[in-house]
Order: C-alpha cells, then sequence, then structure tokens
C-alpha cells in the first residue's frame, strides 16, 4: 500500500520513502534539516562528533558524519537508526521536520 504525505510517497507494506518524486531542492532542504537536527541533538548532548562515531555501533568515520551533519550526503535508514540509538533518542526525532516549503 502507498501513501503520499507531502509530496513522499510512503510504502506501508515495505516500511520504505520513495523520495523520487520530490525536486532537487527540496531533497536538498530535507537533508541538511535532518543533519542540522543531528548536530543540534549531538551539541545539547555535549558531543563532539569524534565522541559520537565512539558511540555508534558498526564501521563509520568522522567525515562521514560530517557530511550528514552538513547534509551533503544521504545516509541510509540503518545509519539513521545507528545515529539515534547512539544519541539516546527515538529515530522518529531526526526524521519530525515540518513540512518544506
Amino acid at each position: 500500500m502507498n501513501i503520499a504525505i507531502n509530496g513522499i510517497n510512503i510504502y506501508k507494506d515495505k516500511d520504505l520513502l520513495d523520495l523520487s518524486n520530490m525536486s532537487r531542492m527540496k531533497k536538498s532542504e530535507l537533508l541538511k534539516t535532518v543533519g542540522k537536527k543531528i548536530k543540534e541533538i549531538r551539541e545539547s548532548k555535549g558531543l563532539t562528533q569524534v565522541d559520537l562515531v565512539g558511540k555508534i555501533e558498526g564501521e563509520i568515520d568522522t567525515t562521514n558524519i560530517s557530511r550528514i551533519e552538513s547534509g551533503r550526503t544521504n545516509p541510509t535508514i540503518f545509519t539513521l537508526y545507528r545515529i539515534a540509538v547512539a544519541l539516546e533518542i527515538p529515530v522518529k526525532e531526526l526524521l519530525n521536520v515540518e513540512e518544506l516549503n
């Protein structure tokens, strides 16, 4: 089953987001917004990027965290999940963004 919310297709059966129908500008804004949230939460907990990398389970490096926080890369849902676990927050907190204009 497919549901569209604010122009983003959410596949209920597959637990998958389809961003293919978003404009390049909106994708860029979304990535920057999520990255900014990660940075704000990390800093509010007094963590550096190196500290965060040390708390994330599995392989990830500081340059990748930097790219995610600046919105220069599109992290996988699994990477966002690992970041949320390391920050001790629900993953939905990272994805709770207002509608992009």
